[in-house]
């Protein structure tokens, strides 16, 4: 990440290296401890990498047997988290014997797999005992590379499902089931493709990938670094411009990446300090810029990994996802630019001049392709592609443009006038860098995958979604409204432990059934628990985008945390608003393009506009700020306000209507508090 950062831009006097290296500390708790290794065993790494990225590049297009392609994922994951991420900090930089031990184990479970045609499938009810040696193998492969990739906490949700498949018998009524021995476990999660090799694995071996290698292909031609000129140029100069810089360049940066962390930190190190020169404080600043962040995982073309996963649970396109998206997206970066223009009255921001090279106006004319080549997935969607091969032809287009200027190209100009060696060249160029990194980049969520379909396959064996839902239920006395904040608060606490992906894995299993069963459409349900399960990335103790800005602005982690929450809160209350009525689901767009057209647009606008000043509202009395200083009782009235309209209902949208009409009128007849520029 450190040369991600120092490539995307030169991070600015102001932002130490101790402040970089806390940052990356961060990111390592996301994505792991990563080895860096030199020689051939570097060179042995990367070309694993290349060959993993050429090989999903090419079943884009051609027809590979969904169980080989899924085995073969797994196969390089397993071979490249074994090298990659060493099993103790301790043993850095360093391949140990065990290391290679376990990374030819992880590649020979594939190869047995393979190797057993059919008949490996055909006997999943009765196992051979070589078929539960491996797959009792790759079971525990997978728990020691969620370990190595994501911490201890992961491992041991797993493990407590795998158990409860167990000692089913021995629990107490409703959790009670028959139980199930080794062999049936086995035979269901390593020779079927409900296990191991299911949903999560499906989508991470055809989507979440060739994303991956999207992104790295941006990176690498420069797309990075021009969305942050392109937003410094565009915003920079007055009170708001430092805020509206984060905001936007947040949007752009994260679109393509689908890392929260990552977005905050590569952000973090150009910002920082502008925000500290407007008058942000070290925690307020690093609050924007965690929420900034947070949004690349629920901005489309990419969103995060699980966004993938509901458009394979849903059994819907991705650009049926996309679409539910974007109504969202919209509210989530509105309400970050109403806390910026709020600051700006509240601290009494001035203008400050910050240095720009050249004019957002020149550099698009520069750069244009850099936006071509973000769009260009949608665009290929519309014409008819499949995701899998938009994705591809979105990369093709991003390497392609890339040749249209010399310090963007993928392989270096003097390659093509036979001036350097061909070999060397190749070896050191962009692309090959691009393709490694598509490779290393999905390890982590790999792994996760890999271990929530051990979760995914304990749940359809023993029917413990069914159970849950029923309990939630019980205990919300089949309340629609507690039913979706019970559902909100376990998908929040589950969140607190696991990443974003298992998160939502876990909880479409165990938790939407509550919400189904209660005539809550399935895909405003997944996207409800897909919003919460992206806000605990802002919650102690896994608040890693929060605690990686306070790591580069020098603030109080803890307290960074609270004012992310205050930048994010506001826009995390719409997704009650598709939960709760019929009309609340306009925000997704409900339908594909085939059925847009019938869409009532007039609902849509109306619901829209509601929960735009419903945010506005909110934001108003978490900031104690509108127009002018909020008094206590205006404070109370904007955020009861926020509440009524985040309910789609007519009286509750009058009654909220009314309260912000008041408080703004009550704010027009007061002089002003403070006079700003």
């Amino acid at each position: 990440m450190s040369e991600e950062i120092e490539r995307l831009h030169q991070p600015a006097a102001e932002v130490s290296e101790e402040a970089l290296k806390r940052a990356e500390e961060m990111i390592e708790q996301e994505e792991g401890v990563h080895n860096k290794f030199t020689g051939w065993l570097a060179a042995l790494v990367a070309l694993v990498a290349v060959v993993m990225s050429l090989f999903h590049l090419y079943t884009a297009y051609a027809i590979v047997r969904p169980e080989y392609l899924r085995a073969i994922h797994v196969a390089f994951v397993l071979f490249l988290t074994f090298l990659v991420f060493p099993v103790a900090r301790r043993f850095r930089h360093r391949a140990m014997a065990w290391d290679w031990a376990l990374a030819v184990a992880g590649v020979a479970t594939a190869v047995y797999l393979i190797a057993g045609g059919d008949e490996f499938f055909d006997r999943s009810i009765t196992p051979n005992d070589w078929d539960i040696v491996f797959g009792v193998g790759l079971v525990l492969l997978i728990l020691e590379a969620m370990r190595r990739t994501t911490g201890w906490v992961l491992p041991i949700v797993t493990s407590c499902f795998l158990l409860y498949a167990f000692f089913g018998p021995y629990l107490p009524s409703p959790w009670t089931h028959k139980g199930y021995e080794i062999p049936r476990l086995v035979g269901h999660m390593y020779m079927t493709l409900e296990g191991i090799y299911g949903t999560a694995i499906a989508v991470s071996s055809s989507l979440i990938i060739l994303f991956t290698i999207y992104g790295a292909f941006l990176q690498y031609s420069g797309a990075g670094k021009f969305y942050i000129d392109f937003s410094f140029s565009a915003m920079g100069g007055k009170p708001t411009g430092a805020g509206r810089t984060v905001t936007l360049a947040s949007f752009l940066l994260g679109g393509p990446s689908g890392s929260g962390v990552a977005t905050t930190v590569t952000l973090g190190a150009v910002a920082a300090p502008m925000l500290a020169k407007v008058g942000y404080s070290k925690e307020e600043a690093g609050g924007l810029l965690a929420a900034g962040g947070l949004g690349a995982i629920i901005s489309p073309p990419v969103l995060g990994a699980a966004a993938f996963l509901i458009a394979e649970f849903l059994k819907i396109s991705y650009l049926d996802v996309l679409l539910m998206a974007v109504i969202p997206t919209c509210l989530y970066y509105l309400c970050l630019f109403i806390m910026v223009e709020i600051d700006v009255r509240k601290f009494g921001m001035k203008d400050v001049l910050f240095e720009r090279v050249e004019s957002a106006w020149s550099l698009a004319k520069k750069y244009w392709f850099h936006f071509l080549s973000l769009v260009s997935i949608i665009a290929f969607m519309l014409w008819g592609f499949s995701p899998e091969l938009s994705v591809f032809w979105a990369t093709v287009v991003s390497a392609a443009t890339s040749f249209l200027r010399r310090d963007t190209a993928l392989l270096p100009y003097e390659l093509f006038r036979g001036k350097v060696s061909v070999v060397r060249a190749v070896v050191d160029s962009g692309l090959v860098k691009a393709l490694q990194g598509g490779s290393i980049a999905v390890l982590n969520v790999a792994a996760t995958c890999a271990g929530a379909g051990l979760i995914v396959g304990v749940v359809t064996l023993t029917g413990l979604g069914l159970k849950f839902s029923s309990i939630v239920l019980a205990y919300a006395g089949n309340s629609l409204l507690l039913t979706a904040i019970y559902t909100a608060l376990i998908v929040w606490i589950v969140g607190l432990a696991v990443p974003v992906t298992a998160s939502y894995i876990i909880c479409a299993v165990i938790a939407a059934p509550a919400l189904i069963a209660l005539k809550v459409p399935e895909f405003a349900a997944h996207m409800f628990i897909f919003y919460y399960a992206v806000l605990s990335e802002v919650s102690p103790p896994t608040a890693l985008s929060p605690f990686a800005a306070a790591a580069i602005t020098g603030g109080d982690p803890y307290r960074t945390t609270l004012q992310c929450w205050k930048y994010t809160t506001p826009a995390f209350l719409v997704p009650f608003m598709f939960v709760l009525d019929p009309s609340g689901q306009g925000l997704l767009l409900t339908g594909s393009f085939k059925t847009l057209a019938d869409a009532n647009w007039g609902s849509i606008a109306l619901v829209t506009f509601t929960a735009a000043v419903g945010i506005m509202a909110l934001a108003g009395g978490l900031q104690g700020w509108l127009f002018k200083r909020t008094p206590w009782w205006e404070r109370l009235m904007l955020v009861l306000a926020g509440a009524l309209l985040v309910y789609p209902k007519a009286a509750f949208d009058a009654a909220g209507f009314a309260l912000v009409a008041l408080v703004l009128f009550t704010q027009w007849s007061r002089k002003p508090s403070i006079q700003t520029s």
